[in-house]
């Protein structure tokens, strides 16, 4: 096994707690090169006009400060090569196989952040609910520091074993949800969070940036069982991974490599098109769970009820 395969006891406290963090997980090198990524997809979304193809891919919303910038979805396809390259890293790839196995996918990636003085609160929320046969995850790669009280995230750890009704917790409790804690983390550290676990960050005043870059994982067998995507779908994701493998030992090539066990099975046929590898959109979402008005993420009769999100804070 590699150096960045978990150890049994990190799986343990992961599937208790449904998070796990990593310090000091990015290399410097890589990391740099992300920040600046980082930066010039925040320029490029600042800039973009209808007009250009990649426009539906920045996301905003309207703060009381103004219209802000919050999100970049598809970031392998955004001019970037960092982004491929920390895919087909160890520091990636054998987190992903100790947690989904062999046949893992790579399902969403994006950058979300925190523009600075933007410190508007991501409210309390499950990124996606499934029947729990199979872990699902994301890998949280921090580009900069997320303090006490300047934004960073707070998780109910435990929370992730059934869906939430997300409108009574926070009406009962605010932020001040018994067992909750506050995860501090610095540039290059990794956060890796079950999508059922209940996470967000309440309003701050005067924040620094804070970006984050998105992967989630599942195992394929997850996706045949419970959807909401097919086998196609899943051969086009898992094409992502020898692109970023070979990006990675392009730009580190005296590095240890990830060795890919994945099942004939599951195999991808890789094709010539490498730009229509990048972008696979995802037409549907598993549903998560949130409150807003009109209520889209009560609990009844055991069953989740809500409206599909994307993952990540």
């Amino acid at each position: 096994m590699g150096d960045y395969h978990l150890s049994q006891e990190q799986l343990d406290f992961f599937d208790q707690n449904g998070y796990l963090v990593l310090k000091n997980w990015i290399p410097a090198p890589m990391l740099q090169r992300l920040q600046a990524a980082g930066r010039a997809w925040i320029d490029d979304g600042l800039s973009a006009t209808p007009d250009n193809p990649h426009y539906p891919d920045f996301h905003f919303a309207a703060r009381t400060k103004g219209r802000t910038m919050f999100r970049v979805d598809y970031v392998h396809n955004k001019g970037q090569a960092a982004s491929l390259e920390l895919l087909g890293s160890p520091q990636v790839l054998e987190v992903a196989e100790s947690m989904c196995g062999p046949n893992f996918v790579p399902t969403y990636e994006s950058m979300v952040f925190k523009q600075e003085g933007d410190g508007e609160a991501i409210k309390w929320h499950q990124d996606a609910v499934h029947p729990r046969g199979y872990r699902i995850f994301n890998y949280d790669l921090y580009l900069d520091h997320s303090r006490s009280g300047g934004g960073a995230l707070w998780v109910i750890p435990g929370s992730q074993h059934q869906g939430q009704d997300i409108c009574r917790l926070t009406e009962d409790y605010g932020w001040n949800v018994p067992g909750a804690i506050e995860v501090e983390m610095a540039p290059g550290d990794v956060l890796l969070h079950d999508v059922m676990v209940v996470h967000g960050s309440p309003h701050t005043e005067g924040n620094a940036l804070r970006r984050t870059i998105y992967y989630e994982f599942r195992a394929a067998e997850e996706i045949v069982q419970d959807g909401p995507w097919d086998r196609t779908w899943i051969d086009q994701r898992m094409r992502l991974i020898p692109l970023g493998m070979k990006r990675y030992a392009s730009a580190y090539p005296t590095a240890p490599r990830f060795q890919w066990n994945v099942n004939d099975t599951f195999r991808p046929q890789i094709s010539d098109d490498e730009a229509a590898e990048l972008r696979i959109a995802h037409l549907v979402h598993m549903a998560g769970a949130f409150c807003s008005a009109g209520d889209a993420g009560k609990v009844k009769d055991g069953a989740v009820q809500m409206t599909a999100t994307l993952p990540g804070t």
